[in-house]
């Protein structure tokens, strides 16, 4: 079974910075593409981004692009979404997901997922 922890959420002023990790177990992560996705409240999940498996393809929403970025260490078996800049607006909690089907963008592809990690910016 497949299992996918995210770490390094917190709370951080506007402007900071947080670094997230995802790491796999069950599975090698360098067997599939993995992805950011993060759902505030009262709100749909939504993309951030995500990387293919040797890393060459990387894909951004345009709210985090310039921001964010994503990267992976295949001999750690984790993923990595570096997030600078931070505003109010990217206040969620962030998911780590796996093994895309279809587009990276549609949450429905991916089948694994892990429980997520609280990010909160104050201003």
């Amino acid at each position: 079974q497949v299992q996918l922890v995210e770490a390094g959420g917190g709370l951080v002023q506007t402007g900071g910075s947080l670094s997230l990790s995802c790491t796999a177990s069950g599975r090698s992560i360098s067997a599939f593409a993995t992805g950011w996705f993060r759902q505030a409240p009262g709100m749909e999940r939504e993309f951030v981004s995500a990387i293919n498996i040797d890393g060459g393809n990387r894909f951004y929403s345009e709210s985090v692009k310039g921001r964010f970025t994503i990267s992976r260490d295949n001999a750690k078996n984790t993923v990595y979404l570096q997030m600078n800049s931070l505003t109010p607006e990217d206040t969620a909690v962030y998911y780590c997901a796996g093994d895309t089907r279809g587009s990276y963008r549609v949450d429905t592809n991916w089948n694994y997922w892990g429980r997520g990690t609280q990010v909160t910016v104050s201003s």
